[in-house]
């Protein structure tokens, strides 16, 4: 459209004054459709409690920055504290066991070499050190497991993001896999949701329109990466990206144009129209050289290159000359 419209306005000279005119021509707009698009972050996890228990410690609240990894929540079950206890008592108990049983086993085999001990008794005091000896081994690795739990009591967040829910609070009571809270991270885009006719008219890849942000007087521009093949009531989801999105407020709408069609319209610009007697006026070239104004009916504006140009609806047609700047 812009080479198009360029390519067209020509000098002529008329009677001792010099006027610019323009050829009028069926220039190509784009059709856009309106719709609203959701700030979103790209990964929304939640971070869950790995065992079952009380909340003792919350560490994050919305809205708060948070690194892989970091504690968000601590879970604590007493029972683990009390089979802690338990397999400890048992432990002191097998460990005085073994100090017998390596006692009986040393005067064994102190008596065997005098003859007062078989062979077969020595190698029962020798199964009785290496029962106990499993045992033990068996209960330190029981303790293992349940400190393991107990150090799963902190719920780590899985990804760096920001805090966008916490459904807990101190105190509550949760069970092994309930969210404690759900983390966004990896940046953020506008989800649209598109009437499904205009489906079609999509392509990733496509420049998208977005009204002007609340730091910024002029609107921006996006990029349609992702086109959902999934239609959910009469609409489909559609992801862009935005340079510069404010991903503060998660969930924020913002008004987006679509490009769903192209069309062929005159445009003039918009310095081309002036107003007499409540009519809207465009001056046309005559075939003799002389400006004559003619009554229009202007649509909406479209910006070409930066300047604002005015659909003529009536009033004008193809190979029109219309006069711009005319004294």
């Amino acid at each position: 459209m812009r080479a198009a419209i360029t390519a067209i306005i020509v000098l002529l000279a008329a009677q001792g004054a010099q006027a610019e005119t323009l050829t009028v021509t069926a220039q190509p707009i784009t059709e856009w459709k309106s719709v609203y698009g959701e700030v979103e972050t790209r990964d929304r996890v939640p971070a869950r409690a790995r065992i079952g228990g009380t909340i003792v410690t919350l560490e994050v609240t919305e809205g708060d920055r948070v690194a892989a990894g970091a504690r968000i929540a601590v879970v604590e079950d007493d029972k683990l504290a009390f089979q802690l206890d338990s397999i400890d008592a048992r432990l002191e108990a097998l460990k005085a066991q073994l100090e017998t049983a390596q006692a009986d086993l040393a005067r064994g085999q102190q008596l065997i070499e005098r003859g007062f001990v078989t062979g077969q008794r020595l190698e029962q005091l020798q199964t009785q050190v290496d029962v106990v000896e499993g045992n033990i081994r068996s209960l330190e690795s029981e303790r293992l497991i349940v400190e393991q739990q107990v150090a799963e009591g902190e719920v780590l967040a899985p990804e760096a993001g920001v805090v966008l829910s916490v459904p807990i609070s101190r105190g509550s009571v949760v069970a092994p896999g309930e969210a404690m809270a759900v983390i966004g991270g990896g940046g953020v885009f506008l989800r649209l949701a598109v009437p499904e006719r205009h489906a079609g008219d999509l392509a990733e890849g496509d420049t998208i329109q977005i009204a002007a942000f609340a730091d910024s007087a002029a609107p921006r521009t996006g990029r349609l990466v992702k086109l959902y093949p999934q239609i959910e009531g009469g609409r489909v989801q559609a992801d862009v990206e935005v340079e510069g999105l404010d991903g503060r407020f998660v969930g924020r709408r913002l008004p987006v144009r679509l490009p769903v069609g192209e069309r062929h319209a005159i445009l003039v610009p918009e310095a081309a129209l002036s107003r007499a007697g409540g009519l809207d006026i465009v001056e046309v070239e005559t075939d003799t050289g002389e400006a004559l104004g003619r009554a229009v009916v202007p649509g909406g504006t479209v910006m070409v290159e930066g300047a604002p140009w005015r659909e003529i609806l009536t009033g004008l047609a193809v190979g029109d000359r219309v006069v711009l700047g005319h004294e």
